[in-house]
């Protein structure tokens, strides 16, 4: 097996279950050869650089999986034929991956999520942090007012 990466841009006026399919589509393709998914993330909707079918936005998905050759060729030959795929564009990352690499990479690839939901988390809590408290303002104006009148 091979490690591949594939983005894909899909129509913006597709619904969340009409993303959910075709993503489910390819991701079958691509695990009937015994292919694993590494990593699928949707990027969700960003502004294209020009347009595409007449069309000024994309729903991206990024996909990096390990599959043949065969079934990286099925998947595209699907995206040709699917309207609703605006582009896509597959890189081959390794020629040959083992079972303990996959595992390695899936495992990288968990902790990077769960890094990135902690730190969410984090900034969250600082942006709860840093609204002022209404009491405190009071005070300090109160407190100014009256070394004011002094």
């Amino acid at each position: 097996m091979r490690r591949y990466e594939t983005i894909f841009i899909l129509r913006p006026s597709l619904n969340e279950d009409e993303i959910t399919a075709i993503i489910d589509r390819s991701t079958t393709i691509l695990t009937e050869v015994n292919g694993q998914i590494i990593e699928l993330d949707k990027w969700g909707m960003k502004k294209l650089a020009y347009p595409i079918k007449k069309d000024l936005q994309g729903y991206y998905v990024f996909c990096d999986y390990c599959s043949t050759p065969d079934a990286v060729a099925e998947m595209e030959r699907k995206f040709r034929l699917d309207d609703a795929v605006l582009r896509y564009m597959t890189l081959k990352t390794k020629d040959e991956i083992t079972d303990e690499e996959i595992v390695e990479a899936t495992a990288q690839v968990a902790e990077k999520q769960a890094a990135a939901v902690e730190e969410a988390e984090v900034s969250e809590e600082d942006d709860d942090n840093d609204e002022p408290d209404s009491t405190e303002d009071s005070d300090s104006s109160k407190s100014a007012e009256k070394d004011s009148d002094d």
